[in-house]
C-alpha cells in the first residue's frame, strides 16, 4: 500500500506541476481532466503526508527512548510523542486504506428517484409525498437542482408515483442507499379513531446515464401517445401530449405526462428510460462482483424493507446498520447527513473486510 502511495505523490506532483504549464493551461480539454485528476488525488496525498509526518515522530520518540540516557521529565515526553504518533500511524493507516478503496464510478452522477406508494392505499400515496418533500429539502440544503419528470397526483394531495431528477456534485455518493422499501408508522389523517397504519414506499434511485454511456436503437422501442389525466382520473388536456414508451428487448415501460408538450414528455421518459437500463446493466455487473458480499448497504434490493418511521415515536430506524435516531421530523425536512454518513461508513467497512479477507 505504502509504495503504491509513494508513486502516487510522484504522480501528484508531477500534475501540480503541469498544471502551472502554460501549454496545458490553454488546453482546455487536458487542464480540466488534469485538474479533475488532482483534486481526486489531494485528499488521499493530504493524508498520505500526515501518516509520514507522524511516523517519522514516532520513530524519533522511539530511537530516543532505545538510546537511554534521558532524564525523568524528558523520558516523560520521549514516551507521550512516542504514545500520540504510535495512535496517529494507527489511524492514519486505517484512513488511507478507506481513501484507497475503488471509487464508485458513478459518485459524482446525477441521479433520477422514483417513488412509488406501496401497501396502504391514501396514506401511501401521501407518504410518497412525504419523502418527495424530504429528499428535495435535502438537495435544496446542498444547492442541488431538482426537477419533476413524472407524476401521478391524488386528490388528497399525495402521489401515486412521481419521479424527478437530482442534479449536482456527489447526488448519487448520498442518495445511492435510498433503494428499498420504506415503511410509515403513523395515524392517517383519515383515521377517525386514531389508530396507528402501517404503510409502505418503494423508492428507486438511478444514475442519470447520457446518451454517449448508453446508445438505445430506435427500432427497440415501441412509443404510443395518449391523453394525459390528472388526479382522480379527469382529463385535463384535450390533445395526446402524454408519451408511452416501452423497451422491447426487456418490456420495460415509462410513461411521462407531466408536461404539456409531446415533445417535453418524451424527452423526460427517454431520460428515465436511459436510466432504468442502465440500472439493470450495473445490477447485472454487481451480480457478479458482489455475489459473495453479504453486506447490503449499497445493493438496492427494492423488495428489502430498508428503513421505518415510527411518527408516534418520532423514531427512524435504518434495518440494514441497525441506527436508531429520535428526531424523525428533523429528518423529514431533509436534515439526511447523519444517516448517509453511517450508511456510507458501513458500506466502507464492509468493503474493507471483504478485500482483506
Amino acid at each position: 500500500m505504502f509504495e503504491k502511495l509513494a508513486l502516487m505523490e510522484e504522480k501528484y506532483e508531477e500534475i501540480s506541476n503541469r498544471l502551472s504549464d502554460p501549454e496545458v493551461v490553454n488546453d482546455n480539454r487536458l487542464y480540466t481532466q488534469l485538474m479533475k485528476e488532482f483534486k481526486n488525488m489531494t485528499p488521499i496525498i493530504e493524508k498520505y503526508r500526515e501518516y509520514k509526518k507522524a511516523l517519522a515522530s514516532f520513530e524519533e520518540a522511539k530511537q530516543m527512548l532505545e538510546d537511554g540516557g534521558l532524564d525523568k521529565d524528558f523520558k516523560e515526553l520521549a514516551q507521550a510523542e512516542y504514545d500520540e504518533n504510535k495512535d496517529a500511524v494507527e489511524q492514519y493507516t486505517q484512513e488511507l486504506k478507506v481513501l484507497l478503496l475503488p471509487k464508485d464510478p458513478n459518485d459524482d452522477k446525477n441521479v433520477i428517484i422514483e417513488i412509488r406508494g406501496g401497501a396502504g392505499g391514501e396514506e401511501a400515496s401521501l407518504f410518497a409525498n412525504s419523502l418527495y418533500r424530504m429528499y428535495t429539502m435535502y438537495a435544496e440544503a446542498k444547492g442541488w437542482k431538482q426537477e419533476v419528470l413524472n407524476a401521478n397526483p391524488t386528490e388528497l394531495g399525495g402521489f401515486k408515483e412521481i419521479s424527478f431528477l437530482i442534479e449536482g456534485e456527489g447526488a448519487y455518493s448520498r442518495l445511492k442507499y435510498e433503494s428499498g422499501v420504506h415503511r410509515v408508522q403513523r395515524v392517517p389523517e383519515t383515521e377517525s379513531q386514531g389508530r396507528i397504519h402501517t404503510s409502505t414506499v418503494t423508492v428507486a434511485v438511478l444514475v442519470e446515464a447520457d446518451e454517449v454511456e448508453l446508445e438505445i436503437n430506435p427500432a427497440d422501442l415501441k412509443i404510443d401517445y395518449f391523453r394525459a389525466s390528472g388526479a382522480g382520473g379527469q382529463h385535463i388536456n384535450k390533445t395526446e401530449s402524454a408519451v408511452r414508451i416501452t423497451y422491447l428487448p426487456t418490456n420495460v415501460v415509462v410513461e411521462c405526462q407531466d408536461e404539456r408538450s409531446q415533445h417535453k414528455n418524451k424527452d423526460k421518459a427517454m431520460k428515465i428510460l436511459r436510466s432504468r437500463i442502465y440500472e439493470a446493466l450495473q445490477e447485472e455487473q454487481s451480480a457478479k462482483i458482489a455475489s459473495e458480499r453479504k453486506m447490503q448497504v449499497g445493493t438496492g434490493d427494492r423488495s428489502e424493507r430498508i428503513r421505518t418511521y415510527n411518527f408516534p415515536q418520532g423514531r427512524l430506524t435504518d434495518h440494514r446498520i441497525g441506527l436508531t435516531i429520535y428526531r424523525l421530523e428533523d429528518m423529514m425536512n431533509g436534515n439526511l447527513d447523519e444517516v448517509f454518513d453511517a450508511l456510507a461508513t458501513a458500506d466502507q467497512a464492509a468493503k474493507l473486510a471483504a478485500q482483506e479477507g
